[in-house]
Order: C-alpha cells, then structure tokens, then sequence
C-alpha cells in the first residue's frame, strides 16, 4: 500500500491510498465517522479536479485532534475487527 500526503493541516489532512478500492475505503471511513473527534471522513476515487487521477483519496477533518492520529487509531480499530471476524469464522469452521 502506498500513501501520499496531498494536503495537511491542523484539523484536515487528504491522503492518496494507491491501489486500493471501494471496500477498503468504505471499511476505513466507517472506522473514521466511529472516531469521537472526527466531525467528516470522505474519499473520491476520480475527482473531477484531478485530471484523470484514478487513485482514491480519503480526506479527514476533525474536532480538537489530529487528522493523522484519528488516522491511525481507526486503521488499528479495522485491523482488530477484521481480526475478531477470522477468529470467529475459524472458530465457526
């Protein structure tokens, strides 16, 4: 997975996410609006600004908290869901 950094500040921070698509983005944003300080989480797979630019780009903004920490926190919170899921299905197996 590789990220770009396209706009950074206080409260907001966008965020190209190569190679990835619609469930990925879709499971990272729900994670994001879970988040207490974050008051928006979008992406845009084609913005029509872009010139073609086919790469999703998340963007973030928050309320009293780092964009990137809230970042990270909810990226940890899909990993330990998607966790609890296989050991569920191994268990169910």
């Amino acid at each position: 997975m590789e990220l770009r950094v396209t706009e950074s500040t206080e409260d907001e921070l966008s965020i190209e996410i190569a190679g990835e698509d619609h469930t990925f983005m879709n499971v990272l944003k729900g994670a994001l609006l879970e988040h207490d300080d974050v008051s928006a989480a979008t992406y845009d797979v084609n913005p029509e600004q872009s010139g073609g630019q086919t790469e999703p780009i998340l963007t973030i903004k928050t309320e009293g908290a780092d964009p990137l920490e809230c970042l990270e926190e909810a990226a940890v919170a899909v990993r330990e869901k998607a966790n609890s899921f296989r050991d569920a299905f191994e268990a169910a197996a």
